[in-house]
């Protein structure tokens, strides 16, 4: 369904009373799995992250099998005022020139979602009415926020396996460095990057949009949903509501690069373990994308310089979820291999 035609009444009163009915890890399901890894023809560990990547699927999935056979990719896209102050490399409309571009089968995840077998869902929020330049106001109001959190909300449909989150909005690593700054303090320097590509004056004109912006919105910085709407865009409230509702399902959650996980921040600043059912896919070469993993106790399952956005990194990570649920379902244990275990 359309975005600007979907009937989403929504309040931050509800995102919160979701928040605190969040369910907990099956540590039953999580437990049979580490006890069959240990049971397999290897030795204790060696699979490294790959073990621990089971157990979390299972810890999620509340399964002693956990699958990855039906990865969904959810991209979403938004637009953004602060870009007429300059602070992208590329103009506004190239937003929607992209999404149409998805749509098209021409981007790269298009091409990485085939080669996962994924589904790939492109959610294209208002992009004709971008949210307001949060340098002048609030980039939305709660009622749009929360709206656009709902609609996040429509990507974690049943029968998934994972959920990689991944957006797509040219301006929106402005508004994820206010984001980071506001939420966890420093100086705007340590949260803002070149982005697409910005350099020089531009770069400059970037940390000064950040500073300006979150200066002006001191007020609601105690309460982090209100941070998302003075400082965010549509495309990053729909990601932390795809995130509840993707915990709701019991469906684990990768999520891309500094865009996604900062907007995923807002959740971990409501709840410490409002992300306990996702892993960073991957460090983006976005500088201050390893200081924010840090934050939120993340190591990214990857590290390949990406700086793409568009959910590429949290599907190229779908194929260490398959590497690892192939090895434990299919090795064997030492009896049946009649291999001698540890001494």
């Amino acid at each position: 369904m359309p975005y600007r035609e979907s009937p989403l009444p929504a309040s931050f009163a509800e995102m919160r009373a979701v928040l605190a009915r969040l369910p907990a890890a099956d540590e039953a399901a999580r437990t049979k799995v580490r006890l069959r890894q240990a049971d397999l023809t290897k030795p204790p560990g060696s699979l490294g992250r790959l073990e621990e990547i089971s157990e979390w699927l299972a810890a999620w999935q509340a399964t002693s099998q956990p699958r990855c056979q039906r990865p969904r990719v959810a991209v979403f896209a938004g637009s953004h005022g602060v870009v007429a102050r300059g602070v992208s490399a590329y103009p506004a409309e190239v937003t929607a020139q992209m999404v149409q571009n998805f749509i098209a089968g021409g981007a790269a995840i298009n091409q990485i979602t085939a080669s996962i077998d994924g589904d790939l869902r492109v959610y294209e929020m208002d992009l004709a009415h971008p949210v307001g330049d949060f340098t002048q106001g609030p980039a939305m109001d709660e009622a749009r926020c929360a709206r656009a959190m709902a609609y996040g909300m429509m990507a974690a449909e049943p029968g998934i396996d994972v959920l990689c989150l991944g957006e797509m909005g040219i301006g929106n690593t402005t508004s994820a460095a206010a984001l980071c700054l506001a939420l966890f303090g420093g100086r705007a320097e340590d949260w803002v990057g070149p982005g697409t590509g910005v350099v020089g004056p531009a770069l400059e004109r970037k940390i000064e949009t950040v500073r300006l912006g979150v200066e002006r919105h001191r007020d609601v910085a105690a309460d982090p949903l209100q941070v998302l709407a003075a400082l965010g865009g549509e495309e990053l409230a729909a990601i932390c509501g795809a995130i509840l509702a993707a915990r709701m399902g019991r469906i684990p959650v990768l999520l891309d690069g500094y865009a996604c996980t900062a907007a995923a921040s807002v959740l971990h600043a409501l709840d410490p373990h409002a992300l306990d059912h996702c892993r960073v896919a991957h460090r983006s070469a976005e500088p201050a994308h390893g200081a924010l993993c840090a934050r939120l106790d993340q190591t990214p399952l990857l590290d390949l310089g990406l700086r793409l956005g568009e959910a590429t990194g949290a599907a190229l990570a779908v194929s260490l979820l398959k590497a690892a649920c192939a090895c434990l379902d299919g090795m064997a244990t030492f009896d049946r291999a009649g291999v001698s275990g540890p001494a």
